[in-house]
């Protein structure tokens, strides 16, 4: 009886090589950027992706304040948070969260589609986001990532 010696390679946290790509998420649509992003942050495009391990690369996101939405989605969609009070339950738009802190809403979307858990949290720190073009990683050498 032959056996067969194929094993699959699992890998380890220090045999990851890491990569950094830049979007430009101007005239792009939410949903379909941040779940590319994810899949990146995540590892899901290289053939040695583990999902116990994070293998994902580093992204830059730039011109968040120009990202849109489908439909009427700018105008239905409501963000939530609570205070932890009784009543204290806050509905706010996306047009007014655009004016305050630009880069939530592509952090939202990419945190909600990454796992939930300290690996998530590892994940998610490689992900960096800016409202204008400017950004301080040009040491890096991000390639432009074309979604």
């Amino acid at each position: 009886m032959q056996t067969n010696s194929y094993r699959t390679e699992s890998t380890r946290p220090a045999d990851v090589e890491r990569s950094w790509y830049i979007v430009d998420a101007e005239n792009m649509i939410v949903g379909r950027l941040c779940s590319k992003v994810a899949s990146i942050l995540r590892g899901k495009h290289k053939p040695t992706f583990t999902p116990h391990v994070d293998t994902g690369d580093y992204v830059i996101v730039i011109n968040a304040e120009k990202i849109r939405f489908t439909g009427a989605k700018e105008m239905k969609k409501e963000y939530f948070s609570y205070s932890g009070y009784p009543g204290g339950e806050k509905l706010v738009p996306p047009k007014d969260v655009r004016r305050k802190k630009p880069t939530f809403i592509v952090e939202n979307a990419v945190r909600g589609m990454l796992p939930k858990g300290s690996l998530g949290r590892q994940m998610f720190k490689k992900l960096k986001v800016y409202a204008g073009t400017e950004h301080p990683h040009e040491a890096q050498q991000p390639e432009p990532l074309a979604i």
